[in-house]
């Protein structure tokens, strides 16, 4: 139906709504059905990934041990001029003294010592050992019975560390994960060499990631070219060889990798029986990077395997034929026309093993041994063990947004547009 108005015709439904507003009503209808259809899986997302990872950046600058323990030290140290040199005065030492020994009758006494103990090693000590001293006494002067207590209490070193540690939000977790920390004036400073390991644990992560991404690439494109490039029936065959992994448990390969690779295992007693080696020169191939390489490679190359065929299997043989018939040679005709069409498929099989790779924990926990450990492992130690949450964040953060990093340069030279699954 039509209405005229004012010289102008507006079209109409059956039932006289203007035609615009019923496409704009039938729109919004359609996006809230299907914004309905999509909210499930996104309350999953929220839950079990934005959420816990959005707690894991809090819980990296989040630190309430000192403050919630000891409120009226917090108070006073943070008012308190650190910078300014010297000790702080009688007054600052009278109001730790008494939150110490509070802490100690609440029993929170343990958590402030294990927190300062984070920032300056060896303290520990000196907080549960100074609150049960100091219990036994009842009036000043502070300082004095402080000091007496503890030498330590007259070191400005530690009165900076307990002034860091008493601020509620605090960077230092992640100075301590890129072996940074504070001198005894209060400036950031290097640790000392035989405790910066984390700096060399990323640059080990990196480079073990890429190389084994690089490797699979090298192993997983003549397979794929092999099962693109076959009639279907052994195609078929070929990819359940592959996805035959898939189908065994990730512990089970990994420990099969133990029996292959050790000093004792069925490689070293081949090359032994063959003559290549002899019985006293068997290769130590496990727990060590060489047995993480292996193993992860392994386990990663199918992830590099799949992208590859399903881009392989849309391209027509046509084209090099065509590049032949053209005078080109094979190999010039793999490389320039065969070989660009794949490039989508190399980037999205080398986003899916570099991101598995770079934090993969249960390979390098099993097979790695001392040398063969990544940052994944450490996170796990300071997660279970060590109990230091908030330097596993900061790890945690630090390799998430490692990660976030390279895919936005990704991004930027190749483009995740042109990144096909298939």
């Amino acid at each position: 139906m039509a209405e005229a108005t004012a010289g102008n015709t507006v079209l109409t439904t059956a039932d006289g709504v203007p035609l615009k507003r019923k496409l704009r009503q039938t729109q919004q209808q359609m996006k809230r059905r299907a914004f309905g259809l999509v909210l499930p899986l996104l309350a999953f997302i929220l839950i079990t990934f934005v959420w816990p990872i959005g707690l894991m950046v809090y819980r990296s600058i989040d630190n309430p041990t000192v403050s919630e323990s000891m409120p009226n030290a917090t108070a006073a140290l943070q008012a308190w001029d650190g910078s300014a040199g010297g000790l702080p005065p009688e007054e600052i030492y009278a109001i730790v003294a008494r939150d110490l020994v509070q802490a100690r009758k609440d029993k929170t006494v343990g958590k402030v010592a294990t927190r300062l103990n984070y920032e300056l090693p060896g303290s520990r000590s000196l907080i549960t050992s100074s609150a049960r001293k100091l219990s036994r006494i009842e009036e000043g002067p502070w300082k004095e019975a402080m000091t007496q207590a503890d030498k330590k209490w007259g070191e400005r070193q530690t009165w900076l560390a307990f002034q860091r540690v008493s601020a509620r939000y605090t960077l230092g977790y992640y100075l301590a994960a890129v072996d940074m920390t504070y001198d005894e004036d209060g400036k950031l400073a290097a640790q000392s060499e035989e405790r910066q390991i984390y700096v060399t644990l990323f640059l080990r992560t990196l480079w073990v990631s890429l190389f084994i991404t690089v490797a699979c690439i090298v192993l997983a494109y003549p397979i794929s070219y092999l099962m693109a490039t076959q009639p279907l029936r052994i195609s078929n065959l070929l990819m359940i060889l592959v996805l035959l992994p898939f189908w065994t448990s990730l512990l089970v390969r990994t420990t099969s990798w133990i029996v292959l690779l050790q000093t004792e295992g069925v490689l070293n007693d081949i090359m032994v029986a063959l003559g290549l080696i002899g019985d006293e020169n068997r290769v130590q191939m496990i727990y060590n990077m060489t047995g993480t390489i292996v193993a992860m490679v392994h386990i990663l190359l199918p992830f590099m395997v799949l992208p590859l065929f399903s881009v392989m299997k849309t391209i027509s043989p046509s084209y090099v034929r065509a590049a032949q018939s053209l005078g080109a040679t094979p190999a010039r005709a793999f490389w320039k026309v065969y070989f660009p069409q794949t490039v989508p498929g190399i980037g999205a099989g080398s986003i899916l093993v570099f991101i598995l790779a770079i934090g993969y924990y249960i390979t390098p926990a099993l097979v790695g041994g001392r040398t063969g450990q990544l940052i994944s492992n450490f996170i796990a130690f300071h997660m279970q063990k060590s109990l230091n949450w908030g330097l596993a964040a900061a790890l945690g953060g630090i390799l998430l947004a490692g990660v976030l990093a390279l895919y936005w340069l990704y991004n930027r030279i190749v483009g995740i547009d042109n990144m096909k699954l298939g």
